[in-house]
């Protein structure tokens, strides 16, 4: 097997203000505070960390304000305050829609950025936000669903369906000069059941720029099957580094016994 090495990356969503739990993308339970999350996987010196806002408007308060949580009521207060906590490198997508709004992302605090729901409305404000960041800051989400044997793009929480496949759509994040793609299942979300492996190796094997693949992740034995596959980037995974404790560092360690190259 080639020598590549492998990031492993948590990816936590928000919404309003706390760290969820997502499925399929709409159900949500309520897991905890995003600055203790950071903490915890600082803590366990994870390759880094991606936060995604999913908060459908802009209300972030805690809902509290005592003496170890403070209420926090904008995202670049939140990714402010995350970013001095976290000592991995900082991915942080969710609401972006300008070149603004990226450039106020990385001033405070991230390290890159994630571009979703801007890919469908406006690819000139994308080309913008690369020349000015730079193609390794900017990263774009796609999610899918398998639709009659095809792979079909949606926007807007997983709700809309673009019509655009999902291989015609990482050509187009290529040519357009992004960092990277995450690719998330949208029916693998939250399952535990495995990643869509046959996806995720076409999507590799479609592109020359770096790939992560996230959704489906339940056991040390699904992270061997995306790192297995030639050239692959990343695996990321959500919920299980918040239910098992200590699982990034089992993770790593089994992938290692595997001759898995990872970080």
């Amino acid at each position: 097997m080639k020598n590549q090495i492998i990031r492993i990356i948590p990816v936590l969503f928000i919404k309003n203000g706390k760290i969820v739990r997502s499925q399929n993308f709409e159900k949500f339970q309520i897991l905890g505070d995003v600055i203790n999350q950071a903490k915890r996987l600082n803590h366990w010196d994870a390759d880094e960390l991606i936060y995604i806002d999913i908060s459908r408007d802009n209300n972030y308060d805690y809902n509290r304000d005592d003496l170890k949580i403070k209420s926090m009521y904008s995202i670049t207060e939140i990714i402010n305050e995350i970013s001095k906590v976290c000592q991995m490198p900082l991915t942080f997508g969710g609401g972006i829609r300008s070149v603004e709004n990226a450039v106020n992302l990385i001033r405070n605090g991230a390290d890159k950025i994630i571009i979703n729901e801007l890919f469908f409305s406006s690819k000139e404000v994308i080309k913008k936000i690369i020349k000015k960041l730079g193609s390794q800051a900017v990263t774009i989400s796609l999610d899918y669903k398998n639709i009659n044997k095809k792979n079909i793009v949606f926007k807007s929480f997983g709700k809309v369906n673009t019509g655009l496949n999902l291989y015609d759509a990482v050509k187009i994040c290529e040519h357009l000069g992004v960092g990277e793609i995450l690719i998330q299942n949208i029916t693998y979300d939250g399952s535990g059941d495995g990643f869509d492996i046959p996806t995720i190796s076409h999507v590799v094997n479609s592109v020359n720029i770096p790939v992560i693949a996230c959704s489906g992740a339940g056991n040390v034995n699904h992270f061997f099957s995306v790192a297995k596959i030639k050239n692959i980037s990343g695996v990321a995974a959500g919920n299980i580094f918040n239910f098992k404790e200590n699982a990034y560092q089992l993770i790593k360690n089994e992938l290692r016994k595997k001759n898995i190259y990872v970080r």
